[in-house]
């Protein structure tokens, strides 16, 4: 039992460390020197787009993304801080502050190991991908309106938070626009995007940073262009790690702020196990998804007390690992000492990067995030798919992510329901069964033969699972039918399970047949039903001898019972 759970929460480290080589290390150590160089500018406009100063983005990347890879299910996700948070931490900040996004992301944290604890992982990947895609595509048009601002250089001194109040702002002030910054922003853009086709290894989004901050500086000192917004302008610079500092937890702040953890917990753990799934897919490995939970909750509980924010594995920095060598989780590990050393060593130079370049960077992200081409193919399915996608991603920029997720689950959980409901048949058969095609019989061997029912006996078919959605289908079809025969056979061998609600419908219907002097035979019932069945009053009421194994049994029953009503018919006459 012991040897069985430190195998299932064993952390991928460990299990790489067993055959580690010299080959291995400078492979993960290039990875992870690369991967450390991409963060860095991911982790400043993460940061700066979520309402907290960039050192505190850079911070969650040290000290998140070696925890994550340090206790992770995966042998090469990178975990930081990553887009899909800048929205609802945005709102939390604005909302509650610093420290109530400290409590939030604590508290998600919690959530997290629990999760991971309780052996949730494969259960998260099965929540809806039009789910997935909707919010996804929601936060990506949100990131992209939060860039507005300082991707054109807008005079703007407060920025609403509603979307639809914040394009109205942006409008208003369209006349302020600073075209250095506009140029700044859409180079940016175009260099992050022309970067792949000379070098699929050198990320552009650092390309565009170094060359956007060496032509600013160029514009500031030679040429006396001074309207470009850096860093430095609206941030100082702090190079150092903060300090660990208490987080003031109360009954009434946890109530609160509980929704919004939720949201976290959820939109990590969704995120996480996807970039693993993608990452297992490439490198032809398998993740333990519930140790990967573990370990970002643990990352979400640490780093909030260094004044961090939410974290989970990234999907861009995690395939940057795996293109650049990168095979077990000591590159994670590198990444994260790579960008402590230059937060420590050269952390004074990130104050000259360009804000509207930062906003193209994050437009380029939103661009990824926004997946149009799967969002396009999905609006073309069904009307179910397309009800769950458009509410999720409506509710997601109109609302916020909590509502999104919540809302679109639900609708969801209708939607299979119709579906499932739509899919179980009843049928009715009153003269003769057809089993060519069965395998159910005596021998269990194929029977190419017909079964005759007597006059008075009818069989119904139920083709599906038998539960409360399809509970009141069974109940209007015997209403239409109308008439009195003398036994129903009802055929379940294609009832996979029944719920609550279906053992009730069954049950009211024995109790109704048997008032009208109707006689019922279970036919065809697999073991899983009948232990369902058991543990209700049907097959007292029934009788056991009238619960067959296969139709065949059934009939024969049924023929039997018919022959003793046929004889006491008369004998009631003469009397």
């Amino acid at each position: 039992m012991q040897k069985k759970f430190l195998k299932d929460f064993q952390p991928a480290l460990f299990l790489s460390l067993k055959n580690y080589n010299k080959e291995k290390f400078i492979a993960d150590l290039m990875a992870g020197l690369i991967v450390g160089i991409v963060a860095l500018p991911l982790a400043i406009a993460f940061g700066i787009s979520s309402g907290v100063t960039p050192e505190k983005g850079i911070a969650t990347a040290i000290i998140a993304g070696f925890i994550i890879s340090f206790l992770g299910g995966s042998k090469v996700q990178i975990g930081g801080p990553t887009g899909a948070f800048i929205v609802i931490v945005y709102g939390i900040v604005e909302q509650y502050g610093i420290t109530g996004l400290a409590i939030a992301t604590v508290i998600a944290g919690i959530m997290l190991v629990l999760m991971g604890v309780l052996k949730l992982g494969t259960v998260i990947k099965f929540i809806p991908y039009p789910i997935v895609v909707g919010f996804t595509a929601g936060i990506a048009l949100t990131i992209f309106s939060t860039q507005i601002k300082d991707l054109f250089g807008l005079s703007i001194q407060k920025v609403p938070s509603d979307f639809f109040a914040k394009w109205g702002v942006y409008f208003q002030h369209i006349g302020t626009i600073n075209w250095w910054a506009t140029g700044i922003g859409v180079l940016s853009i175009a260099i992050i995007f022309l970067t792949p086709k000379i070098s699929k290894k050198i990320p552009g989004s650092l390309i565009a940073i170094i060359l956007m901050t060496i032509l600013v500086l160029i514009l500031k000192n030679y040429l006396g262009i001074t309207g470009i917004e850096t860093i430095g302008d609206r941030f100082q610079i702090n190079s150092q790690l903060p300090q660990a500092t208490p987080i003031g937890f109360s009954l009434e702040s946890i109530r609160i702020l509980f929704p919004s953890a939720f949201t976290i917990a959820m939109l990590g753990a969704i995120e996480s196990l996807l970039s693993a799934t993608v990452a297992d897919g490439v490198i032809s490995k398998r993740h333990n998804s519930n140790m990967e939970l573990i370990a970002q909750g643990a990352a979400n509980i640490i780093t909030p007390f260094f004044g961090g924010i939410p974290a989970t594995g990234a999907i861009a920095r995690t395939m940057t690992n795996i293109n650049n060598g990168g095979r077990t989780p000591v590159a994670g590990i590198i990444h994260a000492i790579v960008l402590l050393l230059i937060l420590l060593f050269l952390g004074d130079l990130t104050k000259h990067i360009p804000m509207a370049c930062l906003a193209g960077v994050l437009v380029v992200v939103a661009y990824n995030m926004s997946e149009w081409r799967t969002f396009r193919s999905l609006v073309k399915q069904s009307r179910g798919t397309l009800s769950i996608l458009l509410t999720t991603f409506i509710l997601t920029v109109v609302f916020d992510l909590t509502i999104a997720i919540e809302v679109g689950l639900l609708l969801a959980v209708f939607v299979f329901l119709k579906r499932m409901a739509d899919s179980t048949q009843v049928s009715v058969t009153t003269d003769k069964v057809d089993i060519s095609k069965d395998i159910e019989s005596h021998s269990g061997r194929l029977q190419d033969e017909v079964l005759h029912l007597p006059k008075g006996v009818e069989v119904y078919e139920i083709d599906g699972p038998f539960f409360f959605g399809v509970a009141n289908k069974f109940d209007d079809i015997m209403r239409e039918i109308g008439d009195k025969p003398n036994i129903r056979i009802i055929r379940m061998r294609k009832v996979p399970f029944i719920d609550a609600t279906g053992i009730n419908n069954l049950e009211n219907l024995v109790k109704n047949s048997r008032k009208e002097k109707i006689q019922i035979i279970l036919s065809g019932v697999n073991d899983h039903v009948r232990v369902s069945l058991k543990k209700s009053k049907i097959p007292n009421i029934v009788g056991q001898e009238n619960i067959c194994s296969n139709i065949h049994l059934a009939v024969e029953r049924a023929i039997l019972l018919d022959e003793q009503i046929r004889e006491e018919k008369p004998k009631k006459q003469k009397h």
